[in-house]
């Protein structure tokens, strides 16, 4: 049998936070055992579970992982005004006229971990 993805793992300043943000954001919990100042903290949603680490290093180059977003009950341009009104930060907007296309965003943490909603 293959092996399963348990859940994604993010190296963050803040796991608390940060996972607060992407609890709301997925519409999952964040574990009942994560307090703010832990070392981790765990989302679990229907789509995904998300691991969140503290590192003391700050990110040094571009993140060869991001998130991308299907929204299931509302539109991608709904979904992203949710996003940002969570905190998230618009980086680029590559949506075009025929309705194609995705928005790039920051989330409200770190500002460095970019996702996408499609």
């Amino acid at each position: 049998m293959a092996s399963l993805v348990r859940h994604v793992t993010i190296d963050c300043a803040d796991p608390h936070t940060l996972a607060g943000f992407w609890a709301r954001a997925l519409e999952g919990t964040l574990g009942e055992d994560d307090n703010p100042g832990d070392e981790e903290a765990l989302v679990e949603s229907a789509g995904a579970s998300l691991l969140f680490i503290r590192v003391p290093e700050g990110k040094s180059v571009k993140n060869r992982v991001h998130l991308d977003l299907q929204p299931q009950d509302r539109s991608r341009d709904e979904e992203a005004e949710r996003l940002v009104a969570l905190g998230a930060t618009v980086l680029a907007d590559h949506r075009r006229p025929d309705g194609t296309g995705w928005i790039t965003l920051a989330d409200p943490n770190t500002r460095d971990y970019q996702f996408c909603a499609a």
